[in-house]
């Protein structure tokens, strides 16, 4: 595991202290155990309850409800600091810390944020997000096919969904099914579910290389799962709205994630200059890789900087879907950069279990086009630029700016 070194941005010291604080979580109780159950193919339900003890979930939630209310800024530095040291368990900062329970803290009424987000941020139940389809890709409302029929009290859900993280472990999900066909995007819906509540639920992980075997996205049916009427989040017809909030605050953590990615392939490029000789010297002399280095080492910074301002915007309550769509490219570039330049910089070496580099590069591929390609955040930026749609025209804040509770 590489060793704690100080981050590019200058950090304010609480903020300094969670980043060691979870550093190390990461090192002591995540790296010795991780290998066993790997082995094993056991889900590490207890290592995220760890992390949910530590607070690593709550940063954004009120005390009343179990968290710190540190903000959007601690999210970003434990995103960063987790996918720099473990990146498979930064899954858990979407689904533990924001997609999933955060959407419930800023839709749900407030029986259903009681019953559900205390025990999503504290990892004693494991969440999931359902929104893509087989075919959906960045097109979710248009692709969506998956529908809820209501059936008296209750909804009857029936579709597929792909891409689902964790959804063969997962406790409390929020799930999307149309429940008006003729009405496009506002025929959508937005469900809580229970999988382990009702039959009708079906979950596969997907073999992917270079990731996970066990922190896995899968492929998800359902077949008549029942969804109660007092699951409903929201109102029906407003789930492509909740949807594009969840995702926009969604963008924090996967930016900040590839932050942290880019920032492990430069740490460890660096070590490895500084140790494998050619000729005679370190390959770090060698003016091609402190090319590659010192690109890398400014690009990280500036990502960094572009997730700190996304972080800011959204813990003072304004409009942060431009700014979001800013910092997910631009470290997603950083990312898929870094990874290239490690490559570079260990050649053969990159390929060898002994350096992490297949693996780190495996997960910025991931995040790279499994959270949505850089492509729609390129299109959305120009547009935006180009005055033909304001990219924080439907941006929405947190609801405990948006009306003063929690």
């Amino acid at each position: 595991m590489a060793e704690l070194i100080p981050p590019s941005t200058r950090l304010p010291p609480e903020l300094d202290l969670v980043r060691q604080s979870v550093f190390r979580l990461v090192r002591d109780e995540i790296l010795p155990a991780i290998g066993r159950l790997e082995r094993e193919g056991t889900f590490p339900r207890a290592l995220i309850a760890r992390m949910g003890a530590a607070g690593c979930f709550g940063a954004t939630f009120p005390e009343a409800v179990g968290g710190s209310d540190l903000g959007f800024a601690a999210v970003a530095v434990i995103a960063e600091e987790i996918s720099r040291t473990r990146p498979d368990f930064g899954y858990c900062m979407n689904l533990q810390a924001m997609t999933c329970p955060f959407t419930i803290l800023n839709w749900g009424t407030a029986d259903q944020i009681a019953r559900f987000v205390p025990d999503l941020i504290a990892g004693r139940k494991i969440g999931m997000f359902g929104l893509t389809e087989p075919g959906g890709g960045s097109d979710p409302a248009g692709a969506m096919r998956s529908t809820a029929r209501r059936d008296g009290d209750s909804y009857r859900l029936n579709g597929s969904k792909q891409w689902i993280t964790f959804a063969h472990e997962a406790d409390t999900g929020v799930l999307f099914a149309r429940t008006d066909a003729a009405a496009g995007a506002r025929g959508i819906t937005a469900f809580i579910i229970q999988p382990k509540e009702s039959p009708g639920y079906h979950a596969r992980p997907i073999a992917m290389r270079n990731l996970s075997p066990i922190l896995a996205s899968c492929t998800v049916s359902l077949d008549d799962f029942v969804v109660p009427d007092a699951n409903r989040l929201g109102a029906e017809g407003e789930g492509f709205r909740i949807a594009l909030n969840a995702l926009e605050f969604g963008r924090l953590t996967v930016a900040s994630r590839q932050v942290g990615l880019a920032q492990a392939c430069l740490e460890h490029g660096i070590a490895y200059a500084r140790e494998r000789e050619v000729g005679g010297r370190p390959i770090g002399r060698y003016q091609l890789v402190q090319g590659l280095i010192a690109d890398l080492a400014v690009e990280v910074h500036a990502a960094r900087l572009l997730v700190a301002e996304l972080a800011a915007t959204m813990d003072a309550g304004e409009p942060a879907n431009r700014i979001a769509s800013h910092a997910k490219y631009f470290a997603s570039r950083t990312a898929k950069n870094a990874a290239s330049a490690a490559r570079e910089i260990f050649a053969g070496y990159a390929l060898a279990d002994e350096y992490p580099i297949s693996f780190l590069a495996g997960f910025i591929d991931m995040l790279a086009v499994g959270e949505g390609t850089a492509n729609v955040q390129r299109v959305l930026i120009a547009e935006d630029a180009l005055g033909f749609k304001d990219a924080n025209r439907a941006s929405l804040p947190a609801r405990k700016f948006r009306n003063g509770a929690a």
